[in-house]
């Protein structure tokens, strides 16, 4: 998945928690941890690929062996400053992005490049980028146009929904 729909992808998980718990949109500040915990993953690995520190861009970042420790120490930390929702944003954002890295390479069969649940305990392959879904019409329609609809549809959620978390980065910004 394209890192910018990550994002879009965790605002839509905590938006649809909010509404379920909250029974409203999402509050500024748990919007911006969701959307800030889905963009970790990338964050990391890709930097430690830049950095030529690893040779595949999906390596510790989306690694169950350091997202749920990193989920429980972010969750506990909030929850000892009153914070609770804000650990609760955090694991949201970033589960996201963990889960919605699975579908393509399963849609695909490409079951070995789910390495990156485990790693370093399983291997992780360079990715082979954006999959082929099949073909309609004559048009071959890949992952690309899932997320296309994905991310529109998002941002209009996000943009109906007010948003949140911008007014916290403008407030950021003018500092």
């Amino acid at each position: 998945m394209q890192p910018i729909v990550h994002l879009v992808v965790g605002y839509l998980c905590y938006a649809a928690y909010a509404r379920w718990r909250f029974d409203g949109p999402p509050a500024e500040v748990p919007a911006l941890v969701a959307i800030g915990g889905a963009a970790l993953p990338d964050l990391i690995d890709q930097s430690l690929a830049a950095a030529g520190i690893t040779g595949v861009t999906r390596t510790i970042g989306h690694s169950l062996l350091f997202v749920v420790p990193l989920i429980i120490v972010v969750w506990l930390y909030a929850r000892a400053r009153d914070r609770e929702i804000l650990g609760v944003a955090f694991a949201i954002g970033l589960l996201s992005h963990i889960a919605t890295d699975i579908p393509w390479h399963v849609l695909a069969g490409d079951y070995h490049e789910l390495g990156f649940l485990l790693w370093p305990i399983t291997p992780m392959p360079e990715y082979s980028g954006v999959k082929n879904l099949g073909t309609v019409a004559g048009l071959e329609v890949t992952t690309l146009w899932l997320e296309a609809v994905i991310f529109v549809a998002g941002v209009a959620l996000w943009w109906h929904d007010g948003k949140p978390g911008l007014e916290p980065l403008r407030k950021f910004g003018r500092k």
